[in-house]
C-alpha cells in the first residue's frame, strides 16, 4: 500500500509493559511516508512506571512522528469535523479503554478521537494489551468485533500458564491490519496463538 498522503492517528493508552513494543511501529508508518498524529491517555501523559517516564515516552513520540502530541479531550475534538485521519489505530488498547469504547463513553484524549472517527465511519484499529481479555472484559471485545469500522490487529493469549484471561495483540501487525482496515478488511488470522511468538 501506497502510504504517501495518507494520516494515522496513532493513539496509546496505559498498558506501559507495551510501550517499548510499540515505538518501533509507529516508526514503520513514518517511513512508509504517512503522516503520523499521536494521541495518548491520561495515563501516559502523568504516569512514571518502571518502564519509563512519561516525558521521555513523550519526548519520543515526538520524535518518531514529528507532530505535536493530542493530548487533551478538548484538542482531540476537532478530528472529527476536519475529518483528518485516514486510519486511527490504538495500541495498546487496555481493557479500560476496550470497556469504555465499547459503551459508549468518551472521557480520555485517545476515547474522543476514537469517537471522532467513528463519528467520520472511517476505520478503527484496535491492538488489544488487557490482562481481563478472556474474564469480565470478553463481553466488551465481543461488542467491538460486531462493530461496523472496527477491526482488530489479531491477537491471543500470551501468557495461558500463568495468566489464562489475557490476550495481547501482535504488535509487529499493526501497520498490516491497518492496510487491511482501509480495504475495509479484517486482517486474518484475526485469533493466533500469540504466546508462541
Amino acid at each position: 500500500m501506497n502510504w504517501q498522503g495518507k494520516t494515522v492517528g496513532y493513539a496509546l493508552t496505559g498498558s506501559h509493559c507495551t510501550l517499548e513494543e510499540v515505538m518501533p511501529q509507529i516508526k514503520r508508518f513514518v517511513d512508509a511516508g504517512a503522516r503520523v498524529i499521536p494521541i495518548v491517555s491520561n495515563s501516559i501523559i502523568t504516569t512514571d512506571t518502571r518502564f519509563g517516564k512519561s516525558a521521555d515516552w513523550q519526548q519520543q513520540l515526538k520524535d518518531i512522528t514529528g507532530s505535536d502530541i493530542i493530548s487533551t479531550i478538548v484538542d482531540a475534538e476537532p478530528l472529527g469535523p476536519s475529518k483528518l485521519l485516514d486510519v486511527m489505530v490504538i495500541a495498546p488498547c487496555t481493557g479500560n479503554t476496550t470497556s469504555k469504547l465499547a459503551n459508549a463513553m468518551t472521557e480520555s484524549p485517545v476515547l474522543m478521537a476514537a469517537k471522532a472517527q467513528m463519528r467520520n465511519q472511517r476505520p478503527l484499529v484496535l491492538a488489544i494489551s488487557t490482562n481481563d481479555g478472556l474474564g469480565l472484559n470478553a463481553m466488551n471485545i465481543a461488542k467491538l468485533l460486531i462493530t461496523k469500522n472496527i477491526y482488530f490487529v489479531p491477537f491471543g493469549q500470551d501468557a495461558p500458564g500463568i495468566k489464562p484471561n489475557s490476550l495481547v495483540a501482535r504488535m509487529d501487525l499493526i501497520k498490516e491490519a491497518c492496510e487491511a482496515a482501509l480495504e475495509g478488511k479484517q486482517l486474518q488470522p484475526m485469533i493466533i496463538e500469540r504466546f508462541q511468538y
